[in-house]
């Protein structure tokens, strides 16, 4: 492997490492323990920082803790286009953390140890043994495929090998050899040449009329065909935004463009919907300074109720640096417009933000939100429609003729900045945004859509390299936001579907990576042993690659590639401690065990005089690191190893599937959510258990309870129906189950009673609001006395059940046989729950969705549905279902689809 010491060094900042490491130095790193090394590579905890005396190595004796946001956020948006390589995070505005309990924000998730993969086994081995024995099995069998890929790629690229001429032992032989013109070809390839040449097959005489024509020929009608049903399409296409039913594109089936850079031919779109204007408060209510009500330039009001409407959200009003930022904002707009004013029009000077007060600007609010909240059906609907009818122009798109969804067509409102973790910009002003700052990409050939009056677009471009509608900068971190198309756009999905088969072509590459990355551990050059080493970490431990930023106008965010000298620390023999701050600011902390050559790099790289504040792989930078890999396969980052490394294992993890005739749609399901699991945990998607989660559990647990409580009555309808049963099933058939007891079942039948009265009272309302909405009279509340009897009437056959331990047969027409298939029925439904409920305990500490939405390819899920029989809706929601259109349809008639 050729050394970097001629590149120009990565990093200047600090002490920088030695170009090279002598053999006598790598000794000198490995010092002896007694402690036995742990299996590897595996995450061995993901939770509170240890405080015990604990054998760190990391030449500093204390570690900076800091706290912590709970859920990692691996998504990524894979996109290389518009004018900054900064993309934007897309945010769910309904997705948002102000009701969470400070409490659960700042914990970490537990032990990788603790995490359990919810199946039965009587292994004594530890968990983080066994999942790394079967990663390194699967990634045995990797290399082994990759190896046989390459070998049958080879033998396919290899020239036929010439057989050699016959010997010349008969004077026959010799006369057949002279008369032939083919002298290097064998007999047979000969005569198979003259029968070409006459048109005559391989295996009959006279049935060929010719040679075969070139596929490019053939291809021809097919290209013709495409073109003239994109121009018809064009020709038939409506008005933007019309909700016809239009032929689904198959673009997986597509021919491939000849310039996959042009992204379209035509675009149509109407723009960007902004937000309604800001609308003052009434006179009665103001901000108050020390006591004071004070009068404020609309501008100004505005920025004050940003804050005063969401006092409810103490996370982030009761945070220092949140505060702060709002209030040097607040004074910056203050200055600019006037400042604020008494009700004599005195000045008020605001230079103390304890003594602002918000809440009657919260009150307010709160007030208008309560009312919201009480509006009629009739009204909400009404809403709605007018909701639906102002975006319905904006919701979709033409893009060379077809209809698309546009994802993201709302510009983003003012407000103040939460960001992620530990932002250094929470608190921030978000600015309105004008036309004037948004640019508008559309078809030459389409009608711009109109700015709104009086204003302007900042410009207009027609540049079909580019996906994105429309775009601006936002005034916070100066990152660019695209309207885009919806995740159910071909768009979309041809990169979804880019990202997989980029992933798939890295497995014929990975042997030879891992080979070489191995080899580099112990490699004399201190470049080429970093790259080697952060290889090592991204592969094994998906973590991100890491990109340089900007500490004055950027979170200081980390990867791989930027971690400094205080974000890893070393515990003997081979254990390394991770904490800093992640994508979007999120605490990444986790302890895992590596190779012993690895723990004894990192050693070096953290070796003094380094020390806080210093690089450790300061002599590689993320773009080095990718150019590197791009000499194995083009196109190939760091971030691809996430995506085959998921992919990968869930594929042989679900080929290792044992599946019968008997197992139920519910196993099925859990036995793909145990391979999906397991993943995510090998794969280091963790969360923290959701403060929810036991009281989840506890429900479930009660439901199932119910269902058991339920059995047993219906097995005493039928000792009602047929008494000699008891004789003929046993005592023990009858027997109430052990987790019921008496206390239980008095409070289960109050709660089925109390759910009847709810039941018969919300449908009594839903009734009544009906006949309301259609003008006819309501009903009396003596209607709704009547219909609650139905309740007491129950309540009464339970209490009579208690008394004389005997359950009367309540169903029509009852018989041995019906009541049987209802036991059968009650069981199934019991096992379902119960797989349900280990299924749920199981996620708690393992982000499933994360692996599932973002890096597994959804043709596994896919094919795994169609082997085993399951609905997909089992594995997709609705809205992944659109998302992965493509992989449901693209290998509908593949049954041998392989990742």
């Amino acid at each position: 492997m050729s050394s970097d010491d001629d590149m120009p060094l990565a990093r200047t900042n600090g002490n920088l490492s030695a170009p090279t490491i002598s053999k006598a130095e790598d000794k000198a790193m490995d010092v002896d323990s007694s402690a036995k090394p742990l299996p590897f590579p595996m995450s061995v905890r993901n939770g509170p920082v240890d405080t015990g005396d604990s054998a760190h190595v990391n030449g500093n004796g204390k570690r900076k803790s800091r706290s912590s946001i709970s859920n990692v956020n691996y998504q990524e948006l894979d996109s290389d286009e518009g004018p900054s390589a900064k993309r934007p995070r897309k945010v769910d505005p309904d997705d948002s953390d102000d009701d969470v309990p400070i409490i659960r924000k700042n914990r970490l998730p537990p032990a990788a140890s603790e995490t359990a993969v919810a199946e039965d086994s009587d292994d004594d081995q530890p968990l983080n043994a066994r999942l790394a024995k079967q990663r390194q099995s699967i990634e045995k069998h990797a290399e082994q495929e990759a190896k046989a890929i390459n070998a049958k790629e080879a033998k396919a690229k290899k020239p036929a090998v010439k057989k050699p001429a016959p010997k010349k032992s008969t004077p026959r032989k010799k006369a057949i050899k002279e008369e032939s013109d083919d002298d290097d070809v064998p007999l047979a390839g000969a005569k198979s040449r003259k029968r070409a040449a006459n048109g005559i097959s391989g295996k009959g005489k006279g049935k060929s009329n010719g040679v075969k024509k070139e596929e490019s020929d053939s291809d021809e009608p097919i290209r013709k065909k495409v073109k003239a049903a994109a121009k018809k399409a064009k020709e038939e296409s409506e008005e933007i935004g019309e909700e016809e039913d239009e032929e689904e594109y198959a673009w997986w089936n597509a021919p491939k463009k000849d310039d996959d850079s042009i992204k379209w031919e035509t675009l149509e779109h109407n723009g960007v919907l902004f937000p309604p204007d800001y609308e003052p408060l009434p006179k009665n209510v103001k901000l108050i300074y020390d006591g004071t009500p004070v009068d404020l330039d609309v501008e100004a009001e505005e920025v004050a109720v940003f804050f005063g409407a969401m006092l409810h959200s103490t996370n982030n009003v009761e945070n220092p640096v949140f505060q702060k930022n709002f209030f040097n904002d607040f004074k910056e707009v203050l200055k600019r417009t006037g400042g604020a004013k008494d009700r004599q029009g005195n000045n008020v000077t605001i230079k103390e933000f304890s003594k602002l007060d918000f809440k009657p600007i919260f009150e307010y609010y709160h007030g208008k939100n309560e009312a919201r909240k009480a509006r009629s059906a009739a009204e909400k609907k009404a809403e709605k429609a007018e909701k639906d009818k102002m975006e319905a122009p904006f919701m979709f798109c033409k893009w060379d003729g077809r209809k698309e969804k546009v994802g993201n067509f709302r510009v983003e409102p003012p407000g103040l900045f939460r960001g992620r973790g530990e932002h250094p910009k929470t608190g921030r002003v978000k600015g309105r945004v004008l036309p004037e700052q948004i640019t508008i990409n559309i078809g030459k050939q389409a009608k711009v859509p109109p700015p709104p009056e009086g204003h302007k677009w900042k410009a207009v471009q027609h540049d079909n390299k580019a996906t994105w509608l429309a775009m601006w900068q936002e005034n916070i971190n100066g990152q660019y936001k695209y309207v885009m198309l919806g995740a159910n756009s071909a768009v979309k999905g041809q990169a979804d579907f880019k990202k997989f088969e980029k992933a798939r072509a890295l497995k014929k590459h990975i042997a030879k990576i891992r080979k070489e990355y191995n080899k580099d551990l112990k490699a004399e050059s201190m470049a080429d042993r970093q790259r080697a080493t952060a290889v090592y970490l991204i592969d094994k431990f998906a973590l991100r690659a890491g990109n340089e930023k900007d500490a004055d106008n950027e979170a200081e965010t980390v990867g791989c590639c930027s971690l400094k000298f205080e974000h890893v620390t070393l515990r003997e023999p081979n254990t390394v401690i991770f904490d800093f701050l992640g994508k979007d600011s999120i605490r990444f902390y986790d302890e895992v065990t590596v190779d012993r050559q690895v723990f004894k790099n990192l050693r070096v790289f953290k070796k003094p005089p380094k020390k806080a504040g210093d690089d450790i792989f300061d002599r590689l930078t993320t773009s080095q690191l990718n150019k590197h890999l791009s000499n194995y396969m083009p196109g190939l980052t760091a971030k691809v190893f996430r995506t085959y490394n998921a992919s990968y294992t869930m594929s042989t993890l679900l080929q290792d599937l044992k599946v019968d005739k008997n197992t139920t749609i519910a196993e099925k399901i859990k036995l793909y959510n145990d391979c999906n699991r397991r993943v995510a945990i090998l794969c280091n998607h963790k969360r923290t258990v959701g403060a929810s989660h036991e009281a989840q559990m506890e429900k479930l647990g009660d439901r199932i309870k119910g269902l058991k409580y339920q059995k047993w009555r219906i097995k005493h309808m039928l000792l009602d129906v047929e008494p000699k049963m008891k004789k003929k099933k046993g005592a023990e058939f009858f027997e109430l189950d052990p987790e019921l007891d008496e206390a239980w079942i008095l409070e289960h039948q109050t709660f089925l009673v109390d759910e009847q009265r709810t039941k018969i009272t919300k449908k009594f309302e839903k009734d009544n609001q009906k006949r309301q909405d259609d003008g006819e009279k309501t009903f009396p509340d003596k209607e709704l006395k009547e219909r609650l009897k139905v309740a007491d009437e129950l309540k009464k056959k339970l209490q009579k059940e208690n008394k004389t331990k005997k359950v009367e047969a309540d169903m029509k027409g009852p018989t041995v046989e019906k009541i049987e298939a209802n036991i059968k029925k009650i069981d199934d439904r019991i096992r379902t729950l119960e797989l349900q409920a280990a299924d749920r305990d199981g996620n708690k500490e393992v982000a499933l969705g994360t692996s599932k939405i973002n890096y597994i390819d959804p043709r596994l899920t896919v094919v795994f549905a169609k082997k085993f029989d399951v609905p997909i809706e089992k594995f997709f929601s609705k809205t992944l279902r659109d998302k992965f259109t493509w992989a449901i349809k693209s290998i509908e008639n593949e049954d041998n689809w392989e990742f």
